[in-house]
């Protein structure tokens, strides 16, 4: 397997925690996004979208880390990352695609660059928008999960699944703002549930060996 992803990326830190909860060995194919790696042909042969990640396995590429993350779930079944019964695999999903699209905004490049259009360089601005995206849906993630009795350790039960993996690279991310993330009690304590096994702590985009300035 080729990981093509961005050490900073949310999107791959999230494939990077499910690999390594499958224990599946793969190699690392670095894609500077600052630097503007996604816009080389040759990346754009891989994901004409130019994002990150893009996993090969095989003579298949995968893309949209949520995706890739639901077929690994179901080519390497152990550990499991969805419940078994339905209604607990659609609560997962949901919880996931909170995270990864009413808080995700925050680190899209593309939507960044956009908005330095209407907003130009008033950071103040941007950084308003930015916590605009992370508190509403930090927000909405919080009450769902504090009033729900399914949440024990982890966002449904005591075993990691894929709204944990969802989560931890966003409360990652914003922690590089400055907000008070102690008004989510729920949140945070799965979060460092997370954060102590180690197989979320080796994907940290901290710990990448092959990260760049």
């Amino acid at each position: 397997m080729k990981l093509y992803g961005y050490f900073r990326s949310s999107a791959a830190f999230r494939v990077r925690i499910a690999l390594n909860l499958k224990k599946l060995n793969y190699e690392n194919a670095f894609i500077h996004l600052r630097r503007g790696d996604q816009t080389r042909p040759d990346f754009r042969g891989v994901n004409p979208q130019g994002l990150v990640p893009a996993l090969e396995i095989g003579d298949q590429t995968l893309i949209q880390s949520l995706a890739i993350i639901e077929y690994l779930d179901e080519t390497y079944p152990e550990p499991p990352l969805l419940p078994r019964d339905a209604a607990g695999r659609a609560r997962v999903r949901a919880l996931a695609a909170i995270v990864a699209c009413d808080i995700h905004p925050l680190n899209n490049l593309r939507v960044l660059r956009y908005l330095h259009g209407p907003l130009g360089h008033d950071e103040k601005a941007l950084e308003d928008w930015y916590n605009h995206w992370i508190t509403s849906g930090f927000d909405a993630l919080e009450r769902l999960l504090a009033d729900d009795p399914r949440a024990g350790a982890f966002c449904h039960g005591d075993t990691p699944g894929l709204a944990d993996i969802a989560l931890v690279p966003q409360v990652y991310n914003a922690h590089r703002y400055p907000l008070d993330l102690t008004v989510y009690p729920t949140i945070m304590r799965i979060y460092q549930n997370c954060k102590a096994l180690d197989v979320f702590a080796a994907a940290d985009p901290d710990h990448q060996p092959d990260r760049e300035p």
